[in-house]
């Protein structure tokens, strides 16, 4: 199964999900965004791949926007060169209104994360031949007052639903693509990930690692990013470049 039917095939579950205070509204980018978000899986998400980079949930001024993962919107159409229509999620938050390609925002976390691999592989054909840059949960979740609320944030009786369809779905697309190597951006993603593959790497048939988020909210991001990053897969033995 194609990376584009697995992932159409959470949207409707997805869609279905009813989450209560303090989420005011729910933005599914794999709906209103998924011209572009096809676009990337069709471009970039295609064969096995060496290395699969897995962040948390979509930004408001990345993902949200464009429906690419970390999706910066000017990474998204000067380095990614994707192009599509972006509508609008069923509930639009007048704070955080979705502009597609046309926002003049940028996101940090993605600017940071799109400009280290441009720097280091030139070309977005040659980052994708071994690694693939995704999500663990494609909703983002804002609050009344339109603040960005983290999927460890909601209550446990919404997370249990919503884990359980995106465990499923990272697990079949980590089958389509094969990695051996499976990075946690942050903290989050990596629990995550050691918790739905334990098997596989008990069995040692996957590893893990883990790489600092790019958000400007960590200080440490904030004082040089991108030599954190080189830093953390230098350490794993993963060839940058």
């Amino acid at each position: 199964m194609s990376l584009t039917k697995i992932v159409a095939s959470i949207v409707p579950e997805l869609d279905g999900m009813v989450f209560t205070s303090p989420v005011e509204c729910v933005y599914n980018p794999l709906g209103y965004a998924w011209d572009l978000h096809r676009q990337y899986l069709e471009r970039f998400g295609r064969g096995k791949k060496k290395v699969v980079m897995l962040g948390m949930n979509p930004g408001p001024f990345g993902m949200v926007q464009t429906g690419v993962p970390f999706g910066e919107v000017e990474a998204v159409r000067s380095w990614l060169g994707l192009r599509g229509k972006v509508g609008k999620p069923n509930v639009e938050h007048p704070k955080r209104p979705i502009l597609g390609l046309e926002s003049p925002r940028s996101e940090v976390s993605g600017r940071r994360l799109w400009g280290w691999a441009a720097q280091r592989f030139i070309t977005p054909q040659r980052f994708a031949r071994r690694f693939f840059v995704y999500n663990y949960c494609p909703l983002a979740f804002l609050s009344e007052t339109g603040s960005n609320l983290t999927p460890d944030k909601l209550k446990r009786t919404e997370t249990t639903p919503l884990f359980a369809a995106c465990d499923r779905m990272l697990r079949q697309v980590i089958a389509e693509l094969e990695p051996e190597w499976l990075i946690g951006i942050g903290a989050f993603a990596e629990t995550r990930i050691r918790q739905i593959f334990a098997n596989e790497v008990a069995s040692g048939s996957v590893r893990v690692g883990r790489m600092p988020h790019p958000s400007p909210a960590s200080p440490a991001a904030n004082k040089g990013w991108e030599k954190l990053a080189d830093a953390a897969f230098a350490d794993l033995g993963i060839a940058c470049g």
